[in-house]
This record gives structure tokens, sequence and C-alpha cells, in this order.
């Protein structure tokens, strides 16, 4: 390590490393229209439309195929759009990167001014005072950087880096975790806010990565090539796809018989066997699938939600478990200073209680304040963490931020420097001279300065984690009662911050001081105290989950009891409920582990009066008991050695816990795949700071930012409110439910033509291209643009809708409906022979007062398809114009208008069908035009249509016909098919149970009457202790609903 400080780069191996490593460039091409156009019209989706267009322009169909090109290049057109927009908005993402003027030092050249795409591995750059992006990734080998990651992370708070420690080579460098070495790496992407040199004043970084192998890299690879989402949705989508096909191949099968048997022509015969593919299987269904995605996300965009993963919107229809963290997401960004619990020798003194307007006594706690942070000045604003802020301020203290530079031996080095403010109290100083800083680490859940007065000693300075302070001071200076003071405080929800001192009597530079060296034999000095409110709008939306039999479970990093209290408090944890402490320890001197399950009651004493008695927490717990409700709490450490040590036990755990403590950010991400595994649909809300790896890996992380996206996050909401959580489940739901609509409607749709068509083949006869453009274009494609415009239920209902697109109701609305339109067709095709009227060759017979008007002016067949006669086939003028296509096209298009309206559900996911006005209208209008269809007798207005004149009775027969069917389809669909209880009396019947792995968990763990084991101790060598007598059966039915969702 003392080499990489002292190292300067040999410029003999620049050209290995360039070729080894590539130029330091994140080379993002704008992918030219021509090779957009070519990808996206061999989609197979096109290659079925251009099959369909190229089969109706040799049957003559030319309307509807010209208004097929027309849609598929202008939804091509906008497609190539989107993503040449994109692909150039990516571009100019990175190309800033790789066009950024650098300083570097190599040994021979000396300092020089180069462009970043030279840099490469091992080159030591120079980094200049002011605002700068940086090109690559870099270690910070001297002076110090403050930089903003809000790209990377979504949180705009500055960052300080400092410099890589020095260490004697011999002795390696420790690392408490993985995340350690961040605190001195400057990442590619990020902003240099402000630089602080070394005694030289000048700030030095070694290039560790280029290119794609950078943090920017990594996310611009993750934005190229992101991981695919896994939906049941598509997967069946593609299921009732091969069915759809499987009907078609029946259906060219009898097309084939049918002609054949009558002497057709084989090249009609393959067309019209080809015919029945397009229309069994429409071309449109792909895109149907969609257009509810995409209405919803123009919604929740209008609502401050935005949405960078489109397909992800279906998936949060189906989130059943929703974990939080605490800090500016359940509770304020801001604290407030409660108070300060001061100690002197090993006794803790009385509490000083501090309304903003007075002054903190001066003293050691007072010196910590000052100096313990990693606050900047910036334009003229002091930033930085909340907490941070919130205690500096009140200290009334100003931060000079004007350059300064500190004596320390032989050399000097760049200082923040603090002072007293107008309205502080007269202090003893003039100032303190903070000389070097070892940043908050999550993993050691503390930070340190070394701090030195005008004209004092250098002293060391520390606050974090009450407990992890603890440890590092000296036992004698820690009160005995300690745990118990904590506890009285973290119970009733305050934030707590332990402080902690010691004189620093070394002669090394401070910077040459490693983190252990300083943070050793402290003196503890007492307990910051602060405020940490819930939200306004926290307990209304957990109660909201709760009741929608979502589960809510809370990840922080903050302090158990703390968690627990604000668990409470927000409604996690009912009062009634009882909390079990699981704490997991691994063995001094053995590779094994212990797991110890104890209520966290307790832990609470009788020292003091707002903490409950033993007698008071028996009670309780008995009481708990016997209601079989229960909630785990445990913290990052024991959930990690649990995950080690106890695998078998983790799901158990998992299935009954509320809150995770002392989290890491990669333990949070892990807590969440864990979920995952269960088969729990997972959400992650979080504030983008720390949260990132668990909002990535969610089914759906939502990211509460002020930024209008954030890369981190499939979802960001513009409001930092949790408000956004049950608003995105409420759009999902509407989402999901409104795929399922569109899908069902396109496919009876397609079905209903089908079979329509195929009744008419049995004369040898078909629907007329006019007949067919009015199904496709002004009945089928309006509905489908507007049915998705309902908006969502804006109350969330305890279950949650089908994810599976092949589940029972769904396939038996769809069948029923398909007999339902089949029996109507029929049933019209052979009444309509029967009547007195008809005949097969003279299609006047019913209305002989237009039959002297009408002779001859039927049009001319395209496909020049034979009649059908007493004696057989022969030759006829009327094209497709029969009585049976008359009525088999009434009634099958009408039934089009019937199952919109039948398969428009409202509530409970979406709003009722009478406030989607667009939808309501259109259907008027299209029941109002095919109605005069039914009824007028404009004798051009026909001829057109290849409709054929008949008596007003039995106009009036087919209106009852349709009026039957959307009867008992409407009675169906309500009665049986959206019957929640008929389905699970027939679940309860047919004793069937859920396959999810947490649901069979729970059936399980209801039958092991020694679960929990509390007041049990339970080692990895599977060896027990008990500690008192084993507690029954307990479950937690709180968030579990009776059943899974149909």
């Amino acid at each position: 390590m003392s080499k990489l400080h002292s190292h300067y780069f040999a410029c003999i191996f620049i050209p290995y490393r360039r070729v080894i490593c590539g130029p330091n460039t994140i080379d993002v091409p704008v992918i030219p229209i021509w090779k957009l156009l070519i990808k996206e019209v061999l989609n197979p989706f096109y290659v079925f439309q251009l099959f369909s267009v190229c089969l109706w322009f040799a049957e003559d169909y030319m309307e509807y195929a010209a208004a097929i090109i027309i849609m598929s290049l202008l939804s091509i057109s906008l497609t190539v759009y989107d993503l040449r927009q994109q692909s150039v908005k990516l571009q100019r993402l990175v190309e800033s990167h790789n066009n950024i003027m650098v300083t570097v030092c190599r040994n021979k050249e000396g300092i020089q001014e180069l462009e970043s795409h030279h840099l490469v591995p091992g080159d030591m750059m120079v980094l200049k005072e002011g605002k700068a992006l940086l090109p690559c990734d870099a270690i910070l080998i001297s002076g110090q950087c403050i930089v903003n990651e809000s790209m990377l992370t979504g949180e705009s708070i500055p960052v300080t880096k400092t410099q890589l420690p020095y260490a004697d080579n011999l002795k390696p460098w420790r690392m408490h975790c993985a995340e350690d070495y961040k605190k001195h790496v400057l990442f590619c992407g990020t902003e240099v806010i402000q630089t602080k040199g070394d005694d030289r004043g000048v700030v030095k970084a070694v290039v560790l990565q280029t290119g794609f192998n950078t943090a920017k890299g990594d996310l611009v690879r993750s934005i190229l090539y992101p991981k695919p989402m896994n939906f049941k949705l598509y997967r069946d989508a593609l299921r009732f796809l091969m069915c759809l096909i499987a009907l078609a191949t029946i259906g060219m099968i009898y097309t084939v018989c049918v002609f054949a048997l009558n002497g057709e022509e084989a090249g009609e015969v393959v067309k019209k066997a080809l015919d029945v593919v397009t229309i069994a299987v429409p071309p449109a269904l792909p895109a149907a699938l969609t257009t509810g995605i995409i209405y919803t996300q123009r919604r929740l965009k209008k609502k401050g939600i935005f949405c960078i993963s489109p397909q992800r919107i279906n998936m949060c229809g189906q989130l059943n478990l929703i974990c939080f963290d605490k800090t500016g997401t359940l509770t304020e960004d801001g604290l407030d200073l409660w108070g300060l619990l001061p100690s002197e020798g090993n006794c803790f003194q009385d509490v000083h209680r501090f309304p903003t307007d007075h002054n903190l006594p001066w003293g050691q706690v007072f010196r910590a304040m000052v100096t313990c942070h990693s606050l900047i000045v910036l334009e003229g604003k002091i930033q930085g963490d909340p907490l941070d802020v919130k205690m500096f301020e009140a200290t009334n203290w100003v931060i000079d931020d004007s350059s300064e530079h500190q004596n320390e031996g032989q050399r000097s080095t760049h200082t923040t420097f603090v002072r007293p403010g107008p309205k502080a109290n007269s202090a003893s100083v003039e100032g303190i001279a903070i000389l070097h800083q070892f940043p908050f680490s999550s993993a050691l859940q503390r930070m340190s300065v070394i701090a030195q007065e005008t004209g004092g000693e250098k002293q060391v300075f520390t606050k974090g984690a009450p407990e992890t302070v603890a440890t590092l001071c000296r036992a004698e200076t820690v009160p005995p009662n300690f745990e118990s003071k904590l506890l009285f405080y973290t119970a009733q929800g305050f934030r707590v911050i332990g402080v902690a001192c010691k004189s620093l009597q070394v002669e090394k530079q401070s910077t040459d001081l490693t983190r252990e060296e300083v943070e050793s034999d402290l003196t503890f000095l007492g307990l910051l105290i602060m405020e940490n409110r819930l939200k306004r709008e926290t307990k209304p939306v957990l109660e909201e989950l709760s009741a929608a039999h979502i589960r809510s479970v809370m990840v922080t990093g903050d302090n158990i009891q703390t968690a627990v209290t604000v668990a409470r408090n927000a409604g996690m944890i009912s009062p009634t409920n009882r909390v079990i402490l699981v704490e997991a320890n691994k063995i001094p001197g053995s590779f094994s582990a212990s797991v110890t399950w104890k209520p966290l009651e307790e832990n609470k004493t009788e020292d003091y009066g707002i903490l409950d008695s033993v007698s008071q927490t028996g009670r309780r717990i008995s009481l708990a008991v016997e209601s079989g409700q229960f909630h785990f709490a445990m913290s990052g450490k024991s959930y990690q050695i649990v995950a080690q040590h106890f695998s078998n036990l983790l799901p158990k755990l998992l299935l009954n816990s509320t809150v995770f403590a002392r989290m890491s950010p990669s333990q949070k991400a892990s807590l969440v795949e864990d979920f995952q595994k269960l088969d729990y649909f997972v959400g992650m809300c979080g504030d983008g700071a720390n949260d990132c790896g668990a909002l990535k890996v969610a089914h759906a992380g939502i990211s509460l930012s002020e930024q209008e996206a954030s890369v981190a996050s499939p979802f960001t909401s513009r409001t930092p409110s949790i408000a956004c959580v049950p608003e995105l489940i409420r759009e999902g739901r509407a989402a999901l439910v409104t795929s399922f609509c569109m899908f069902k409607y396109m496919a009876l749709y397609s079905t209903i033509q089908y079979l329509g068509v195929l009744l008419l083949y049995w004369q040898l006869n078909s629907f007329g291209n006019y007949q067919f453009l009015f199904q496709d274009l002004a009945i089928t494609t309006v509905i489908g643009m507007t049915m998705s415009f309902t908006e969502a239920y804006p109350k969330l209902v305890p279950y949650r809708p089908p994810s599976q697109l092949i589940s029972p109701p769904l396939l038996l609305s769809v069948i029923l409906n398909i007999l339902f339109s089949l029996g109507m067709q029929i049933f019209g095709f052979i009444m309509v022979q029967k009547q007195s009227w008809y005949s097969k060759t003279d299609i006047y017979s019913a209305c002989l007062s237009v039959n002297s008007h009408m002779k001859n002016t039927s049009s001319v067949s395209s496909l020049g398809l034979p009649g059908v006669t007493d004696g057989g086939p022969t030759e006829m003028d009327n094209g497709y114009k029969s009585y049976e296509n008359t009525t088999v096209w009434l009634l099958s298009t009408i039934n089009c208008l019937i199952i919109a309206l039948v398969f428009s559900k409202g509530k409970p996911f979406r709003q009722p069908i009478y406030t989607n006005y667009v939808f309501v209208l259109v259907l008027v209008g299209q029941l109002g035009v095919c109605l005069f269809l039914v009824f007028a007798d404009i004798d051009d207005l026909y001829s057109k249509m290849d409709l054929v004149c008949t008596p007003t009775t039995w106009r009036i027969s087919i209106v009852m016909m349709l009026a039957v069917t959307l009867a008992v389809s409407f009675l169906v669909e309500e009665a049986i098919i959206e019957n929640r209880t008929l389905w699970l009396l027939l679940k309860t019947t047919f004793q069937y149970r859920s396959k999810s792995h947490y649901k069979r968990l729970q059936r399980m763990l209801e039958q092991d009457s020694a679960w929990p084991p509390l007041n049990k101790t339970f080692f990895s060598d599977s060896v027990a202790v008990s500690v008192e007598e084993d507690m029954g059966c307990h479950s937690n039915p709180t968030f579990d609903s009776s059943e899974d969702a149909l």
C-alpha cells in the first residue's frame, strides 16, 4: 500500500494496458434507423401481419389490408422513433464521459493534460479545484473530496471521500466489509463538488477501472441489457396463442374438407384455409396486452410516479409484501435534537432538554457535536447528512469555508475550520480545526474525526450506534446502567447516538493513523437523543395495506428498540401482539453459532415508570399466546448468522419477521431475495440511500426522491411519501385486470368471427370485405383503444387479482361465452332457414317491394363463390349476400359489443364502467350504428355491406336473440365467474391448497406445537438447551388472507 502512495506509472506499460483494458470510453453508438427498422419488421408479430396482409390482398380485401398497413407503419414508426430517442439520450448521457480533459502525472513525461479516453488503470490523476465529472473509477491517495453520487444512488446528499490510509506493505489493509473501500474510491460519472489538498495542496487519485468496467459503465450495461422479467401473464399468453393456433388448425382442416368436397379450385381452397388462421389468431392481440400498461404509465406520471420499467407495472398488482426503510421513508427526514444525556466518570447525569432557542453547555460533548460530522458549505448553505445538520445547527457554530492549512509537524494539511457563530455561547476557544475524517461506515455503524483546538492538543471524537461506541470505550467510563438507559429512550422511538472521545498522544501525522489506532480506548461522553417523527401519511398508508392483507416489513439501519417502537406507533405491530427478539451469535473459537428466542419485553426494567412492569409484560405475552399473533425482530448481524448457520430456520423466521434493524445495504438486498424465494411478490420502498441494491432486486422498487427518475429503481416518486405505494398497487391491479380483459375480449372477438365464417363456409359463403372491415376496424380496434381508459378503484381489497391467464375462472368465462356465441349463431343460422319467406336462390323473397329495383345490382363476388341450390352448387351473381350471411353477421357483430360490455370489469380492482365516459360513448355509438344496420332498409347501404332485406319480425327476433345472450352472459359472469364466495367454496370442497412456498410453510407451522421455541437456544450442531417450558402453537394470521387470489 505504501507503494501505491509513492507510485508513478511507468510509460512503457501504457500501450500494453491500453490493449488489455481498451480505451477509457463508454461507447454507446446511436443505432442507425435502418437497423432499427429491420429489427422491428422481423418481429414475429409483424411477420404474421405481413403474411395476413399478403393473403388479404390476394383475396381483394384491400381496405382492411391498407388499414393494417397504415397502423403497422405508424406503430413501427413510433417504436423506431422511441428506440432512436432512447439511443440518442443514452449516447448523450455517456458522450461527455469520453471527452473530459484530465491532468495526469507520469514518471518520465511529468504532469500533462490529456483527454480522458487515453487513461489506463494505474495512471495517477491530479484533481484540480472546482466542480468536475469523473471519467473513471479512481482510488484517492492524497487529499479529500466531496462528491455528489446522486447518479448512482438517487440521493443528492454530498459524500466525503478520504484518502487511502498509509500502511506498511507487510501489514495488510483491514477492511471491515466490502463497502469500506468505497469511502476511498471516486466513481465514474459522479460529480466532484470540492477538493481539499494535502500538505502541498494536491489531490491525487490512481485510476482503478476504465470504460465499461467502471460504476457508470455497469449502470449503462444494466440499461442496455436489463434483467429479464419472468411473469406468468406473458408465458400463459403464449400458451393461449398455441390454443388459438390449434383451433385455427381444426378450422383449416374443416375448410379444406368442405371446399374440396364441393369441387372448389385448389388455389381458392388454400386461400380460404389460410384465411381461417388470420381470423382465429388476431394480429392485434400482442398490442392489446400492452395497451393497459401504456395508459397506466401515463396515469402514474400524472400522479408524480415515474416508471422506467413498464413491464413491472403488472407485477405491482401482485405485491403482497412491502419492505420499508425507516428514516426518511416512514419517518421525517429531519431530526430534532430532543436532549442530551451526559456521562461523567461512569455515571449518567441529568438529562438536558433543549428547545430551539436554548444553547448547549460547553464541554467535550459540545466539542464532539461541532466536529464529528462530514458537513460542507456549498453555495453558502450547510449540506450533508440530515442528522449531522441538525446536530451542528443546535450548537450555533458555523463552518468556515475558506481554505485553511493546519501545520502538523513538518507538513501541513487542508482542514475544515469551525468557530462560534453570532448566536453561540461564549467559548474559551477561537475555533476548532478538523484535521482528518474517518467517514461513517454502515458496516461499522460509526464515524470519527481528529480535531485540534487553536493552540491545543489533538483529540479524537467518535459518534455512532450507542452499542458500537460503548464497545470502543474503556469499560470504566461506561455507566453500568447504560443498556437500561438506552432501552428507555429507544423504546419511546427516539434516535439515540453514542458519543466518545480521547486525547491523541502520538507523533504520527493524522493522515497516517489507522482507524483501529484512533477508535480505541475511548472515553464515553454520553448520549445524544434525537427525535424522529412519523410522517403524517405513514400510519394511514400502513393501515390501508394491512386491511388489504399486504404485509409490511421494516428494514432499517437503526437501533432495534427504536425500530420496534416506530413499528408499533406506525401500526405494523398491533398493541396486543408480542414481539420476539431473535438473537444469533457466533460461538468464540468455534465454527458453530447459536440462536435464541426471547420476548423483547423481557429487556425492559422496572426502573422507569414509562415501561411496563414484569407482571404486566407477562400478562400481555399470555394474551398474545392465546391470540396466536407474534412478530419476530432481529438485527442484521443475527440475520446474517441465521442465513449462514441456520438456513433451514430462515424461511420460518421470515414468515413472521416484521422488524429488521442494523441492516447493511447488502443485507437489505439479500433479505428481499430471501422473501422472493418464499414466493412472495416483494416491493421495496426507500429513500434512495443505502437501498439501491434492494430496490433493484425487488419485484417493484419504489424510490422516494426529489429527482424525476432514479436509475436505481424501476419506480420513482417525486413526492417523498409512502402514499405512492398503495397508489402504485392500485394502478398495478387495474393494469393487470385490464390486460386480462383485453386478452379475453380479443380472444372472444376472433373466435366469434371464426365461428361465423365456418358456419357460412358450410354453404360455401363467407363475410363480405366491408363486413370484415366493420368488425375489425370500426368495432374491435376502437374498443381496444378505449377499454383501457377505466381507472383504478380507490380502495384496496384484501385479495389480489389472478396472476395466471390459464386459470379456472378465466378459462370457464372464455369457454362459456364461446358456447353462448356458438349456440346463438347456430340457432340463428338454422332458424332463418325455417322461415316461410326464406329462399336459397332468391335473396329478395322476404322483401318483394324492393325486388324490382334491387335486381341485378348485387356486387360480384371477388372470389367467385358458387351458390347452393337444391340440386347442388350453381353459379349465382349475389356475391356474399344471403339470409344466412345477414343473420350471422349481425349476430356476431353485436355479440362483439356484448362481450366488450360483459368483460369490462369494474369493482373491486377498477372503477365502474360508467366512469369510463369515452368507452361508454363508443359502445353506445357502435350499438346505435349496428341497430341502424339491423332496422334500416337503405338499398345502397345494404348493397355495400352485402346485407339483404328481411322482414321486421325477423329483425326483432335477431335483437331478442342478442338480448337473451347478453342476459345469460352477464348473469353467468356475475353469478359464477366473478362469484368469489363460490370459488372459495369449491376450493374448500375439493381441498385445493395454494402451492406458494410461504403458504405451505405456514400450514406446516400451524401444526407444529413447538413453534416458536420461546426462551430456547439452538446451536448450529442441532443441540437445544431449554430455558423455560415450551410454548404452544402460534401462527400469525394478521396479513394472511384465507385463500390465494382467484
